[in-house]
């Protein structure tokens, strides 16, 4: 969910659609809206989505937002703020069970659809408008269709561009639709603080603000060389286009997702880096799995770990040859996790990303003289497949991996990985 500066915008910038081909289309607190379909008792009260007093939220309610309460946010603090809120384990299987039945139904209405997470897409519907009517109709068609199959609702905005379409559908929650006509776009931005922009951070906006800048109409008014002065070349050529609603960007079906994560917040901190590089494992194992799913490797590892003082360290490492073998992106992270200077403390978060990805079928992989004779590595990666086909039908807890080897608890034999 959003967490952007959000301006009191009216609901009305007109009714022609002309050029307004582009929709967003954003699920409303969607996490927390699942869980109220299947528990409709629960509707109207707070309700926080997240795991035990040591985890973060990860989406929250209407009625728990209007306590403060957001998403990233420590669960502690969370329950500090509400209280009140009923706390419910996230179901992360059924989020992309109704995640995926939502795209399906927007791929329906064109195939121009950029999806850019679980719960948001950009479509272009310019192909769409004869066969089913102006982009205001396919936006009610669409909000009433994934109402009546999963009991949750989006939100819309269109616009002439993707940029303002995300601010439309932004101030168009909860569950509405909001329509900046090509004409209204930018006196639609000059009432939106500066933050709002894409790239507008709280570093940039403090920049920004000490130049005297804070709203989009007074970047809009400010002279490019003064704004590329303040925040530098690029960005300020970029928020100037912006702040004017310059946007060429069209939306790209299919966009490659860029990386593939998994994180986890422990219960306790940890200060035994082997209970720590024991979680470091099962993150890689999934993030393995995830690319053998999706058909891709990556050529690079990093690493994220946080202390119990809440600092933040990244790491990462460009592999020789890129890889989709849990083994290969463990050993790396170990390593990686390893060389973080600690400072004497625990470790409160872990994290494991793979990057740089590709096609499996397209990855050029020159092998060492070793690796070519050296049939460890296939072998390792046919395991892992094995691997992939007894969680497919057992369930993904049915086995699990080890340093050394693999763990079943649906077969007494273990499987050496060495």
């Amino acid at each position: 969910m959003s967490r952007g500066p959000r301006a009191q915008v009216r609901r009305d910038w007109g009714t022609d659609e002309d050029g307004c081909s582009i929709l967003h289309v954003d699920m409303d607190a969607f996490f927390a809206s699942v869980e109220l379909a299947r528990r409709p008792q629960l509707v109207g009260r707070p309700v926080i989505v997240g795991g035990a007093e040591r985890g973060v939220v990860l989406a929250a309610t209407y009625e728990a937002r209007a306590f403060g309460v957001h998403s990233a946010m420590p669960m502690v603090t969370a329950r500090r703020l509400c209280p009140q809120a009923v706390v419910v384990p996230p179901d992360h299987t059924r989020y992309h069970e109704v995640s995926r039945s939502v795209m399906a139904a927007i791929g329906e209405i064109t195939a121009l659809v950029e999806q850019v997470s679980v719960d948001e897409a950009f479509l272009d519907v310019s192909g769409a408008r004869r066969r089913l009517g102006p982009p205001t109709r396919i936006a009610a068609g669409l909000r009433e269709r994934v109402r009546a199959e999963h009991g949750i609702t989006c939100s819309v905005g269109i616009a002439t561009t993707k940029f303002v379409a995300k601010l439309a559908s932004t101030h168009a929650k909860p569950d509405g639709v909001l329509l900046v006509p090509a004409a209204a776009t930018v006196p639609f931005l000059r009432t939106l603080p500066v933050g709002a922009l894409w790239g507008v951070g709280e570093r940039t906006e403090g920049v920004l603000a000490r130049w005297g800048i804070r709203t989009v109409a007074e970047l809009a008014d400010t002279d490019v060389a003064v704004l590329q002065a303040a925040v530098g070349k690029v960005s300020g050529a970029h928020l100037h286009d912006l702040a004017w609603g310059r946007d060429p960007r069209p939306v790209e079906p299919g966009r490659a997702e860029r990386s593939i994560g998994a994180e986890t917040t422990f219960a306790h901190d940890r200060r035994d880096l082997a209970d720590v590089q024991a979680r470091v494992l099962e993150l890689a194992d999934r993030c393995a799995g995830r690319l053998r799913r999706q058909h891709l490797v990556a050529r690079t590892v990093s690493v994220k770990v946080r202390t119990s003082d809440f600092r933040t360290v990244t790491r990462s490492r460009t592999l020789g040859a890129p890889t989709d073998v849990a083994r290969e992106i463990y050993l790396v992270a170990r390593e990686l996790v390893a060389g973080v200077d600690l400072r004497g403390l625990a470790v409160r978060l872990v994290g494991v990303r793979a990057e740089g990805l590709e096609p499996r079928a397209d990855a050029v992989v020159q092998p060492t003289l070793d690796e070519a004779v050296d049939e460890a590595g296939a072998a390792r990666r046919r395991v892992e497949e094995a691997v992939d086909a007894v969680r497919g039908r057992f369930g993904v807890s049915s086995i699990a991996m080890g340093p050394a080897r693999v763990r079943s608890t649906t077969t007494p034999a273990d499987v050496d990985l060495s």
